[in-house]
């Protein structure tokens, strides 16, 4: 069995969930980094990891590890890979390029440096070479440079796995469906605990939720990248696909509840459901966060509320927070809530004691995961509580 180098990229702040799925999936090696984990693995490793993470965001097949100290060293590691032994040079590409304390000017120059030796690699030893296309390519080729490495990456994961192919309408706003598993897994959430999104908008949670409840492989409606390599080992992805779905629990009513003030997001969210044939899991019901019962005596309230970006909006939820904490402090007695958040005002005025403050991305825009254990009386803050501030982050994870 030969192992192979690959690259995880997740959303920043649910690693450890990552690392936990890499570890059932049965990768080796496994290293958290921060916005993704390495880990080894065959194959089999990489079609299952494609097929089954919810956390992860790409699965990345490492072929080139080199130091390197001016552009041509770049072109030189790239242009030595035998780029014809894995992809066919009538499919397209695209080339995207990363880096920490790279030296070098510009990363644009080192994109293009990267896409001449694949090109003329291909050239060399075929005779013609693979167009571009930066809107839809068959194969992406990733370079990430730090201060004295080039890594290069084939993307065996086409389209971002967040892209389920299960959501067919979205929110404004949209939560990105692997950070909602990421949550999830940070709340320690199990199939069977009842489980409340009381602003559920499109249902993202709530689908990420019933998928986990019935054991549906999130891949399970789309096509990878590295079906067009060729490597690709059609029938053990077949046997392996067909394992996943053997796997499957049959489709049942779950403790899983959403609601929503608007009942064209309700609408949206049962669509959403709907196409995914997932609707007799979820119960849905319009309703005004403020007026909510519990359904049930104890469970997980996970949501992502609104946050105001214009004045008017602003003025509303200075209002609303502070009911919104005494709904849970009154209604929700037993339950452990957790709410995802790009207000800094939320913290400071829902009036509530967080046993714990996350620093999350969604997509490029900085969160908190606020963690409420509510319990009857003793929630109230006696005194201001500094927002913690996040660890090092070097940026978000783009796409």
């Amino acid at each position: 069995m030969t192992l192979h180098h690959f690259f995880a990229p997740c959303p920043r702040g649910v690693e450890s969930g990552l690392v936990a799925e890499l570890e059932r999936l049965g990768a080796s090696a496994i290293n958290p980094q921060d916005g993704g984990v390495e880990f080894q693995g065959d194959w089999d490793t990489c079609y299952r990891t494609n097929l089954e993470s919810r956390i992860a965001s790409r699965i990345l097949w490492r072929v080139a590890s080199e130091s390197y100290a001016t552009e041509i060293d770049v072109y030189r590691v790239a242009r030595q890979l035998p780029w014809h032994d894995w992809f066919a040079p009538a499919l397209t590409i695209k080339v995207n390029v990363a880096a920490i304390k790279c030296p070098l000017q510009s990363l644009d120059f080192v994109t293009l440096k990267i896409k001449d030796g694949v090109c003329d690699r291909f050239r060399e030893v075929v005779g013609n070479r693979p167009s571009v296309d930066t809107a839809q390519p068959d194969i992406r080729i990733h370079g990430f440079l730090d201060a004295r490495r080039i890594s290069l990456y084939l993307d065996t994961s086409g389209d971002a796995l967040f892209k389920r192919g299960l959501r067919k309408n979205t929110g404004e706003a949209p939560l990105r469906e692997n950070l909602a598993a990421g949550i999830l897994s940070l709340a320690d959430w199990r199939p069977g605990i009842p489980l409340l999104d009381p602003m559920c908008g499109s249902g993202t949670f709530l689908l990420e939720a019933a998928q986990i409840a019935l054991n549906i492989p999130p891949g399970l409606e789309r096509s990878f990248a590295f079906e067009k390599l060729r490597i690709f080992d059609k029938k053990r992805w077949e046997q392996i696909r067909k394992a996943a779905i053997a796997g499957q629990k049959t489709k049942s009513q779950q403790p899983i509840f959403g609601s929503d003030l608007y009942g064209n997001a309700i609408a949206v969210a049962q669509a959403n459901l709907s196409a995914a044939g997932l609707s007799e899991a979820v119960t849905l019901k319009q309703a005004n966060m403020l007026e909510l019962s519990a359904p049930v005596s104890s469970g997980f309230l996970v949501t992502n509320p609104p946050y105001g970006v214009r004045l008017g909006e602003q003025k509303q939820l200075m209002e609303f927070y502070p009911k919104l904490g005494d709904v849970l402090k009154k209604k929700f007695s037993g339950w452990n809530a957790y709410i995802l958040t790009a207000d800094p005002q939320l913290p400071k005025l829902i009036r509530l004691t967080a046993s714990r403050r996350i620093p999350l991305f969604n997509g490029a825009l900085e969160c908190r995961l606020l963690e409420y254990k509510i319990v009857s009386g003793g929630m109230r803050k006696t005194k201001k509580t500094p927002i913690g501030e996040p660890g090092r982050v070097t940026g978000a994870e783009h796409e």
